[in-house]
C-alpha cells in the first residue's frame, strides 16, 4: 500500500485533500507544517508528499526533503512557482488532477538517484525510449541498476498497463531454459505432467525482461533469434504457432562485442536486441550519486526498521567516496544496511561502516594486464580468493553464474 504524506495549513483545504485520496487504497498521514513533517519523516518513508509552500520550504531549509520522493507544490493563487516541485495542483483541488498525479506516481513507482551529468543523461534518454515499441539493451557491471531502469522504461511506456516479465537467464538450467521461454504441452517431455505458459506468452503486449542474455546457451540462440523477428513460436511438444506482440528488454554484465567475437553469442541475436543501447557506468565513475544514493537508502532502511533516522558524518561520507565499489548500488546498499543495523546512535561515523579494505581505490595497486583475458582471470581468482573458495558467492558477485564460473575456472 502507497504511503502518501499531506503538508497542508489549511483545516478546509487538508480535510477535502483526505476526502478526496480516501478511497483510492491508500495510507494516508496529514500535518499542518513543515515541522510536523519531519518529525513524521524520522520514523517512516513516503511513496508521494503534496505540500504547500511553507512546507516545502521547510524541507528545503532543513535539507530533509526525501530523495526520489515525488513532491507535489498544492498552490494557492498568491504562491509563487516553486522549481524543485514534480507538479502543482492548484486550489481548489479537483479529482482529475489527483488522477493525474497517481497516475504519475505509478509509472514513477521505482527510485531513481541521478544527481551525476551521466545518470541524468540517461533518464531523458529512458524517457524517450519508453515510449517506443523498439528493442533495448542495457549493459553495465553488476549492481548498476539494470533491472531498475528496464523497470522505469515499461512503466513510462504505452504498454504500462499490461505485464511486465522478468526472467533470469543466468539462472536457469539448460534443460529448462526452452520451457521457461516459450512453455510446453502436457507430455512434451518426462515431468510435463500440463500445459504450462512460457515467459513470452505471459508478456504478450507488454515487456520481457532478458536479464543477463549473455547466459543462455548457443543451442538456444537460434530459437530466440526467430522469435525476435517474427514475434512467433511453438511450445515445447507443439505444432501450434503462437504470435506475440512483446517488447524485449535484455540486460548483460558482459562486453557483448567481444562474446560475439569469440563465437558464444550470435552476432545478428545481438543486433537484434541490441536497436536502442543504454550503458550503465559503474558507481565509482558517477560519484555526485554515492552520497544522495546512500542517505536514500538510510531513509529506507531505517523507515523498514522503525528506527529513528540515522545521518551520515563527514568522516563517513569521505570513507563512501574513497571507496572503489565494485558491487556498485547494490554493494552501497549492504554497507549502509550493516551501519544501520549495527550502530545505536544517530549519527554513523566511519568506523561504522564495513568496506573491504582490498578494494579500497587507496589499496597497493596490481600491476596490469598484458591482454583482456589475463584482466578477467585477474578478476575471477581475486574474487574467489576473497570468498575464500566458494564458487556459489563468487559468481553472484561477478554477475554470472556458476556454471559460467566453472567454465572459465577450467580454461586457467
Amino acid at each position: 500500500m502507497k504511503k502518501i504524506l499531506i503538508i497542508e495549513k489549511q483545516l478546509s483545504a487538508r480535510e477535502l485533500l483526505l476526502k478526496l485520496l480516501g478511497n483510492k487504497e491508500l495510507q494516508l498521514f496529514s500535518v499542518e507544517d513543515g515541522m510536523g513533517a519531519l518529525e513524521l519523516l524520522k520514523k517512516r518513508s513516503f511513496d508521494l508528499i503534496f505540500s504547500d509552500l511553507n512546507g516545502i520550504q521547510t524541507l528545503n531549509r532543513s535539507n530533509r526533503r526525501p530523495l526520489g520522493t515525488p513532491l507535489i507544490h498544492l498552490r494557492t493563487e498568491e504562491d509563487p512557482l516553486v522549481q524543485e516541485v514534480d507538479a502543482v495542483l492548484n486550489h481548489p483541488f479537483e479529482i482529475q488532477g489527483i488522477e493525474r498525479i497517481l497516475q504519475k506516481l505509478k509509472k514513477n513507482s521505482r527510485v531513481v538517484i541521478a544527481q551525476s551529468p551521466q545518470m541524468k543523461q540517461i533518464l531523458q534518454r529512458v524517457e524517450k525510449i519508453a515510449q517506443s515499441h523498439s528493442n533495448v539493451f542495457i549493459s553495465g557491471e553488476s549492481g548498476t541498476g539494470k533491472e531498475v531502469i528496464a523497470g522505469m522504461i515499461h512503466h513510462l511506456s504505452k504498454r504500462a498497463a499490461y505485464a511486465f516479465i522478468r526472467v533470469n537467464c543466468a539462472a536457469l538450467p539448460d534443460t529448462l531454459i526452452e520451457s521457461e521461454f516459450f512453455g510446453h504441452e502436457k507430455g512434451a517431455f518426462t515431468g510435463a505432467l500440463q500445459r504450462r505458459i512460457g515467459r513470452f506468452e505471459l508478456a504478450d503486449l507488454g515487456t520481457l525482461l532478458l536479464d543477463e542474455i549473455s547466459e543462455i546457451p548457443a543451442s538456444l540462440q537460434a530459437k530466440l533469434l526467430r522469435v525476435v523477428q517474427e514475434q512467433e513460436f511453438e511450445r515445447v511438444g507443439g505444432t501450434e504457432p503462437i504470435r506475440v506482440d512483446v517488447r524485449l528488454i535484455s540486460t548483460s554484465n558482459r562486453n557483448m562485442k567481444a562474446a560475439t567475437a569469440e563465437n558464444t553469442f550470435r552476432e545478428d541475436l545481438y543486433y537484434r536486441l541490441n536497436v536502442v543501447p543504454i550503458h550503465l557506468p559503474p558507481l565509482r565513475e558517477r560519484q555526485e550519486d554515492i552520497i544522495p544514493l546512500a542517505e536514500h537508502f538510510l531513509r529506507e532502511v531505517c523507515a523498514r526498521n522503525q528506527i529513528s533516522l540515522k545521518t551520515l558524518s563527514e568522516g563517513a561520507q569521505k570513507k563512501l567516496l574513497n571507496y572503489s565499489w565494485p558491487g556498485n548500488i547494490r554493494e552501497l546498499r549492504n554497507v549502509i544496511e550493516h551501519g544501520v543495523v549495527m550502530q545505536d546512535a544517530d549519527q554513523i561515523d566511519a568506523n561504522h561502516l564495513f568496506l573491504d579494505p582490498c578494494l579500497s581505490q587507496t589499496s597497493s595497486i596490481i600491476p596490469a594486464p598484458n591482454t583482456l583475458k589475463e584482466l578477467e582471470k585477474q578478476h575471477i581468482l581475486h574474487t574467489l580468493e576473497r570468498y575464500q573458495g566458494n564458487r556459489t558467492r563468487t559468481a553472484k558477485e561477478l554477475g554470472i553464474s556458476v556454471r559460467t564460473l566453472r567454465n572459465k575456472l577450467k580454461l586457467f
